[in-house]
């Protein structure tokens, strides 16, 4: 129904409801991570809402051994560097899986009795998780009055039971399975009246699942563009350090950046180098100065579970760390003397190593009280070299957008103005209150040119906040 009046004919009461000076900005996301990686298992190529680490090992599978990877010599990432984001304090996560290629789902063929085989047993889904069914046939006796019982089981707490006469009524019942699909075996189908085979193994495991986890820069520019139109703040690549990840991350925040879609993509270095050495870590500075990057190290150790001895990861999973520490964070507030829950870390730079990392924008972590990040900084030289402060306009340039766009297409006269006018200043006051700025300016005006023209002119000075990171002390003794 329309709130303003188009025509009077019929006598009566026509009421026009102007209501722009009720238009306000609503609320703002500010701790949205946005991730591609590898994984066992889940969508391909598609963004996947998380909200908690069970969430990504149900959808995503679990972690695979980092010194003994499930294939191709090359890790799986997305479940390890989510598993650091959410230690952080990531409670919100766009994520996608990447692969190089189509993944492969694992299989096997459930034998027939006598030499027959009943049918072939798919996992789910494609992935290297398959590869970790493992399928059990059971032989209750012709007493029984379901012959045959089919167990599938996936690692110690999944596990599904099938129940059947002969080869067709399990064949029916494994539709309902949530683990495995039922086809005809690749040669010789069997009749569906036929007994399963009686083995002196009855375990059979799934195998030939890939996850196809070595991708390339391509394929994560390609995971990346899925997350462009997502409401996310921080993005990273999982697993993946500056050399590979920092041109399609920098061409991903460029991007976004001009689409209205502001956020900061946080990388780990390609290796952590030594406690002396560190010109690796110097080389990626080299590739990623830009006022939206923050460049991470040094790597880690954390606890896999069947090892007793740590197991050092490089510096992007850091970078996932230091990710979900930000996440929580709001956007005025500094990394600077932020603690992590980290078990150790994986070098232990010398202070010459420190300053030198420091003076070319590294963010570090050391030891310090636990483990600390040493200087909340961005790989920019110029205006914003504190995160906070890139945080802090980011968060303005969304409200003032949500608040300026309600308004266009109204009438570009002094009352509408000045209605913009009040809407972008309880905005801005709010962020004076909430100590993200210290004070600002504001101006809305239009020339008669400006007018006709369409435009209104938003004229605005911010102050924001600064974080302290440093203390000067100077005693004086009598």
């Amino acid at each position: 129904m329309s709130e303003a009046i188009a025509e009077m004919v019929i006598p009566g009461t026509y009421i026009e409801v102007r209501a722009e000076g009720l238009i306000g900005v609503g609320g703002i996301s500010t701790g949205n991570i946005g991730i591609v990686g590898t994984a066992a298992r889940g969508p391909l190529n598609t963004v996947v809402p998380l909200g908690s680490l069970s969430e990504v090992v149900d959808i995503f599978g679990p972690a695979d051994r980092f010194g003994t990877p499930a294939e191709a010599a090359t890790p799986l990432t997305l479940t390890r560097a989510l598993e650091q984001a959410f230690a952080g304090g990531a409670r919100s996560v766009f994520a996608v899986r990447i692969a190089n290629g189509d993944p492969v789902a694992a299989t096997a063929n459930v034998p027939a009795s006598p030499t027959t085989t009943a049918f072939k047993l798919t996992a789910s889904t494609p992935g290297s998780w398959g590869n970790d069914l493992v399928v059990k046939v059971v032989d209750q006796g012709t007493d029984a009055t379901s012959r045959f019982r089919l167990i599938v089981s996936y690692g110690a707490n999944v596990r599904e039971s099938f129940e059947g006469a002969n080869v067709g009524a399990l064949r029916a019942a494994l539709a309902t399975s949530q683990l495995v699909t039922a086809g005809d075996p690749d040669a010789n189908p069997a009749a569906a009246n036929a007994n399963l085979a009686a083995t002196s193994d009855p375990h059979i495991r799934l195998t030939g699942g890939t996850s196809l986890p070595n991708v390339t820069g391509a394929q994560i520019a390609g995971g990346l563009g899925l997350l462009e139109n997502q409401p996310v703040n921080i993005v990273l690549v999982a697993g993946v350090g500056a050399d590979r990840a920092a041109a399609p991350l920098l061409t991903h925040v460029e991007r976004t950046e001009n689409d209205g879609h502001e956020r900061i993509a946080v990388l780990g270095a390609r290796a952590s180098g030594t406690a002396t050495d560190v010109t690796g870590v110097l080389a990626d500075t080299q590739n990623v100065a830009d006022k939206r990057v923050v460049l991470v190290a040094p790597g880690i150790k954390v606890q896999e579970a069947g090892l007793n001895a740590l197991t050092p990861l490089p510096p992007a999973y850091t970078a996932a760390l230091v990710a979900g520490r930000l996440s929580a964070l709001a956007p005025h507030i500094s990394l600077t003397n932020q603690t992590l829950p980290i078990a150790e870390l994986d070098v232990t730079y010398t202070s010459t190593a420190l300053k030198n990392l420091l003076q070319n924008r590294v963010l570090l972590v050391r030891r310090k009280l636990g483990h600390q990040i040493v200087k909340g900084i961005t790989t920019d030289t110029g205006a914003f070299k504190q995160i906070s402060v890139r945080r802090t306009v980011d968060y303005a340039k969304t409200g003032v957008r949500m608040g300026a766009d309600p308004y266009i297409g109204k009438l570009n006269n002094a009352r509408v103005r000045a209605a913009l006018k009040a809407t972008l200043d309880g905005f801005l006051s709010q962020m004076v209150q909430d100590e993200m700025l210290t004070a600002y300016e504001l101006d809305v005006s239009a020339t008669r040119s400006q007018e006709i023209n369409g435009i209104a002119a938003v004229a605005m000075t911010l102050l924001p906040t600064f974080s302290i990171d440093f203390i000067r002390v100077t005693m004086t003794l009598q």
